[in-house]
């Protein structure tokens, strides 16, 4: 029996194949039957542990859990007590309202996130018994031997011990872009994940190639297994909406009980008996609290969900949205997220100096080549000979396939072959065509060991050798002919300028063969002597609207950097050309944090603030950057597609990941981007920015008009009056008439400038300098205009309380009407702001005015709020008095905005 312990400690990319087989006490026969079931006993089924599935309920009590619900179910607890049921009742129907909204929302998102189960539920081919089977992976153990072939996917971590032109596409775990050359070859101790060569991991795809690997680690023991767990076990950050909302239900609750005691020693002085002041307290409490913000709230941020959705964001919660437009820093993946993660041809040089430029991007056959004139190549390619040799070569020796069906590109093989392919079309050649008039003889696939591969051939009844593969390599096969004028040490340089600049250079070489022996395996005694032909240079390109989104994201004051497994050289030159990386700032890599220590160390922050480029790091090392960065006090986005990024995604603030990335990272993003698109995060910053501006007039409406409603409620007390609004009328106004109307808030149009502002200082609360003085300002006109109307009513008309609190409510109401156009900027004039940008506001107000009215004449509903009909001078003398409401806010910005200019 093997010990399960010291299997799983064992670093398997340091020993040698050979010892790999004793070691597991496993053979090239691979396991017996019985020692596999024994083993699939001790090791557990290769499979992550099942995620939860949705529980509705739990959806439900996640929505209670607001600190906001927590008042108003006290102050509906309270209304019971002292015997006002209906109050009860509104506010209840309220939590209800919210509560629906916002678990319908997110359970119809958790329904469409991805499942991370997905990752190991592939078919392995074993050997077993000295048979070969076809097994689900969820059976593999130990000591299995598998069958690696080109298209599958890696059903566990495994040890390779045997390779023949394996090539794995790694991306979703290293970050890296380009597919692996595997190997047999022991490693050192330390070798980092994306460099064990030796090594290939679950979930990985077969690109090209053939192999064999023993079965070293499974389930969670796995990298992605470890990764899975470390996600589980994260923490995440909460959404600075959450944040502010906490901080700002603090504060009314402090305001609420200072008050309350204030008002109860107030009344106690004036002789009131106790449960004539606790009458009071609760009308007060009711009056402060704002009793339809959850719901306004709810309804801002699905209108903002709805908005994302259709520039390709999907919100899975709704506290998200606003996440995303307070973020200060947007840590971003490379590969997929700012490139295709598609090589694409672009260069080809010939040692003559003769070059030409390949435009299009991706694995199609979309663009044209370009002369170093700027001549469209022609599609017969008589003209350049040189550039109709290289095509054929790559052509012949390529096991890749690309093919155009129904409007569409169908691809398979390795990423650069299939790179080829395309620039094949793009000058006018069909390889399926070439490959007919070309007939194969023979092939030599590409190994890693050899770096290199070759394609025998005819053409016009002789045999040819093409041969492709890395450049000092190819050069060992072949001259350079000397009317060319160039030397191997010339090509070597030029090669080695053009790797700096980000490129992939593969060097291509062809020569007539005198004799050809048909035989089923080749190798390099069978090349003749070759001639060299030239480089072709690819490139995973760039997102042709990354760059402009990135600026977008400078101008709104967010710090962009990329993080990468890349080469540094690759990452420092992608970040240049997007602008995200400065002259003065060089790439950290995942070697240079190693050695700074860890994320408490200060040399290891310094390193993390020194830069925006980041290349060769780990997951572990990915989530360390982005932990530094919010204790450092950063409100950071995270994006990415692949298993290496899900720790971090979790981490962040607000996690983006990629609408085709790998299911571990949707499945804990709070945001999917459908389109991968850099400029639809953008989008979402934006969008995110709009809806907390959105959030901001909905509190300023309901808070302003709640403080107006004190300021009176004090006046009269102070006055010695009777209460100008009873409780239940008091919550009609707050959850009614302002309730209708407030939720047309939710669907303003962003401001032109929102994008050009600097991100909200973390500390922020949802109050700042200017809202807080509108507040003021409001509230006071507003509470000053209704108490000196309940004055006049009440001791020169001596009207009779039960008809001045219908007059009194009916103003309110319209302040509330009027006071609407002025939530609409903190800065720009009511009239200033077209209508046609929002009809709903029109809309709702005249909805929120007809309903009052209406009560007013139904029997049933006079009852409830102690109200009765008007006449139609009334109507129009409370309407005149409301207006004032409009002009004291324009005063304001019209003096507050010249005071910001002079100190500007």
């Amino acid at each position: 029996m093997i010990d399960k312990t010291s299997i799983l400690e064992k670093e398997w990319h340091t020993v040698e194949s050979e010892e790999v087989l004793e070691l597991l006490k496993t053979s090239t026969e691979g396991l017996s039957h019985e020692e596999a079931k024994q083993r699939l006993v001790k090791f557990g089924p290769n499979k992550l542990p099942e995620k939860v599935k949705i529980n509705i309920w739990k959806i439900v009590f996640s929505q209670l859990i607001n600190p906001l619900i927590f008042i108003l179910i006290a102050a509906s607890i309270a209304s019971v007590l002292i015997g006002e049921g209906n109050d009860a009742i509104f506010i209840f129907l309220v939590i209800f309202i919210n509560t629906a909204i916002g678990s319908y929302q997110e359970y119809n998102a958790e329904k469409s996130a991805a499942n991370l189960q997905k990752l190991l539920r592939i078919r392995a081919r074993i050997m077993r018994n000295g048979e070969e089977q076809d097994i689900d992976s969820e059976e593999l153990i130990p000591g299995d031997l598998v069958f690696l072939e080109s298209g599958s996917k890696v059903p566990a971590d495994l040890r390779i011990i045997e390779t023949n032109g394996l090539e794995i596409d790694e991306s979703l775990l290293t970050g890296e872009s380009h597919s692996v050359n595997k190997n047999t070859t022991a490693l050192k101790k330390g070798t980092g994940v994306s460099d064990r060569k030796n090594m290939t991991f679950a979930g990985s795809t077969i690109m090209s190639g053939r192999g064999k690997g023993i079965v070293v680690a499974t389930a969670l023991e796995t990298e992605v297994g470890k990764i899975a767990q470390n996600v589980s076990l994260g923490e995440s950050a909460k959404p600075p909406l959450i944040l502010r909302m906490e901080k700002f239900t603090k504060n009314i609750a402090y305001i609420i009980i200072v008050l309350s005691v204030l008002l109860a020693i107030l009344l106690r002085f004036q002789g009131l008996d106790f449960t004539a002041i606790f009458f009071f307290v609760v009308a007060l409490a009711v009056s402060a609290i704002p009793e339809g913000l959850p719901v306004s709230l709810t309804v801002a941020l699905a209108v903002a969900t709805n908005r994302m959705a259709k520039r390709n964001v999907i919100v899975r919660k709704l506290t998200s949205v606003e996440s995303l437009g307070s973020c200060t820093v947007i840590a971003s993946d490379k590969t997929g997220t700012l490139t295709v993660n598609q090589q694409t041809v672009k260069k080809i040089y010939f040692p003559d100096g003769t070059n030409f430029e390949v435009t299009g991007e991706g694995y199609n056959g979309e663009g044209k080549v370009y002369t170093n004139n700027e001549e469209e190549v022609s599609a017969d390619l008589t003209e350049y000979p040189a550039l109709k040799q290289i095509l054929e070569v790559s052509i012949m020796a390529n096991e890749a396939g690309l093919e155009k069906q129904k409007d569409e590109w169908k691809h398979y093989g390795d990423a650069m072959d299939v790179a080829l392919l395309g620039l094949g079309y793009k000058a006018g050649i069909d390889p399926k065509i070439l490959k007919k008039d070309l007939k194969t003889l023979g092939l030599i696939p590409y190994e890693s060991e050899k770096k290199f591969a070759a394609s025998f051939y005819q053409r016009n009844g002789d045999p040819f050798c093409g041969l492709k593969g890395a450049v000092e390599k190819v050069l060992e096969f072949c001259t350079i002919p000397d009317s060319h004028g160039s030397t191997n040490d010339r090509i070597l340089k030029q090669a080695d300028d053009l790797a700096a600049n980000g490129y992939r250079v593969l060097a291509f070489a062809e020569g007539k063969m005198d004799d050809f022996q048909k035989k089923e395996n080749y190798s390099e005694e069978d090349l003749p002597h070759l001639e060299f032909v030239g480089l072709i240079c690819f490139i995973d390109p760039l997102r042709s609207e990354a760059q402009l989104s990135i600026e977008k994201c400078k101008k709104a004051g967010i710090k962009v950097i990329m993080i990468t497994g890349d080469h540094p050289a690759t990452a420092s030159n992608i970040s240049k050309e997007l602008g995200i990386q400065s002259d003065k700032q060089s790439v950290v890599t995942g070697k240079m944090l190693a050695q700074a220590g860890g994320p408490d160390d200060s040399k290891f922050q310094e390193l993390v603030q020194s830069t925006s480029v980041f290349a060769r790091v780990s997951p572990q090392q990915k989530l360390e950057i982005v932990d530094v960065l919010i204790k450092k006090g950063e409100f950071v986005a995270v994006t990415g597609d692949g298993v290496n990024d899900a720790p971090a995604l979790k981490r962040a603030n607000i996690g983006v990941a990629m609408g085709s990335g790998t299911d571990v990272a949707k499945d804990v993003g709070a945001m999917i981007v459908v389109d991968d698109n850099f400029s639809s995060i953008v989008a979402g910053v934006e969008e995110g920015r709009f809806a907390y501006d959105n959030v901001r007039k909905v509190i300023y409406l309901l808070v302003s008009t709640g403080a107006a409603e004190v300021f009176m409620f004090i006046m009269a007390i102070i006055a010695g009056l009777p209460l100008p609004l009873l409780a239940v009328q008091l919550l009609w106004l707050n959850l009614v008439t302002n309730g209708i109307q407030d939720k047309a808030l939710a669907f303003e149009a962003g401001e032109a400038e929102t994008m050009e502002r600097m991100p909200r200082k973390p500390s922020e609360g949802i109050f700042n300098k200017i809202m807080s003085k509108q507040l003021l300002v409001s509230g006071f006109v507003i509470g000053s205009i209704a108490f000196g109307y309940w004055f006049y009513l009440i001791q020169y008309q001596e009207m009779d309380e039960y008809h001045a609190r219908s007059l009194v409510l009916l103003l309110m109401v319209f302040l509330q009407n009027f006071h609407i156009f002025n939530c609409r900027s903190e800065r720009k004039s009511t009239f200033k702001i077209p209508i046609a940008k929002n009809y709903w506001l029109i809309a709702l107000v005249l909805a929120a005015q007809a309903f009052h009215i209406s009560s007013m004449y139904i029997p049933f509903m006079q009852g409830i709020l102690r109200i009765e009909p008007i006449t139609f001078d009334e109507w129009l003398t409370i309407l005149t008095l409301a207006i004032p409401i409009i002009l004291a806010m324009e005063l304001f910005k019209l003096i507050n905005n010249r005071i910001n200019l002079k100190t500007a």
